[in-house]
């Protein structure tokens, strides 16, 4: 697990080094067909079984892997990574607060909005639309948790995640090549945008897969808060990007709030599992 979490926002920080060559949905489109390979052949997808019932949310979840990382990969750009993934991460909290009545996770939605204040920090310099666009970000992940849920239920494996991704990988063909025709891609750009594709789609797959058959999925759950925190240091050591003590508290307080919720919270409505597409 912890290789899947350091692994999954290395790859994001790698990313970001192509950003200045090929842009953030240059880096996107690479990393969409590394993952539309890698989970095509693991899922092996019979697509012509499919019923129209279970394309119908394959096909979203397809869209909210293409918006989800392209939304994700902007913010990056604009914020950078800490605040952005941190900003991202309120969308399985909201989704493990989602019509619950209980006090505690009332008191948990309103330490995350007041987190998000401080992170928001009104001001000429603010970046709203980088703040919107990781936000955006967090309503793709809240709706990919839910997305996956049905599709986990209408087929049988990974045939749907894969599909997803296949889906995915192919909208983001034309966009790869009229990014890559305006923004000619040098050898290290390409490096690194192939290496995210690795680094955030492959090993953390892998390693969700072998740590899920050793650990319950609830205290998956529970270890998934922990990756703003590596979001916020492997953006401070590789990208030199700095946050001020006041940053680092609000991200504590949105990682608490989360730990809290879904440990309190019955383990089949704590489904965080992060999207490797």
């Amino acid at each position: 697990m912890l290789g899947s979490g350091l692994s999954n926002q290395a790859g994001a920080s790698v990313a970001a080094l192509a950003f200045p060559v090929i842009g953030p949905a240059g880096v996107v489109a690479v990393r969409q067909w590394v993952a539309a390979a890698m989970l095509w052949a693991v899922g092996r997808p019979r697509l012509r079984s499919f019923t129209a019932a279970q394309w119908r949310p394959v096909l979203g979840l397809a869209l909210v892997f293409a918006a989800m990382n392209l939304s994700l990969y902007m913010a990056i750009d604009r914020i950078g990574l800490g605040l952005a993934v941190t900003l991202e991460f309120l969308g399985p909290l909201t989704v493990a607060l989602a019509g619950s009545r209980r006090r505690i996770d009332a008191l948990c939605a309103v330490a995350a909005a007041a987190a998000v204040v401080v992170l928001a920090r009104p001001s000429p310099s603010t970046d709203y639309l980088g703040i919107a666009l990781a936000l955006l970000a967090a309503v793709c992940w809240g709706s990919y948790i839910l997305l996956n849920r049905v599709v986990g239920r209408r087929l049988p494996g990974l045939e749907g995640s894969a599909a997803a991704a296949a889906v995915s990988g192919a909208l983001y063909l034309p966009v790869g090549v009229l990014a890559l025709c305006l923004h000619p891609p040098t050898a290290a750009s390409m490096a690194c945008a192939l290496a995210a594709g690795v680094l955030s789609s492959a090993v953390p797959f892998l390693a969700d897969l072998l740590a899920l058959r050793r650990v319950p999925t609830h205290f998956f759950g529970v270890f998934m808060s922990v990756n703003p925190v590596f979001a916020a240091l492997i953006g401070l050591v590789v990208l030199g990007q700095h946050l001020d003590a006041a940053a680092w508290l609000a991200l504590l307080v949105i990682v608490g709030a989360n730990t809290v919720a879904v440990t309190t919270t019955p383990p089949t409505l704590t489904t965080n599992s992060r999207s490797t597409s």
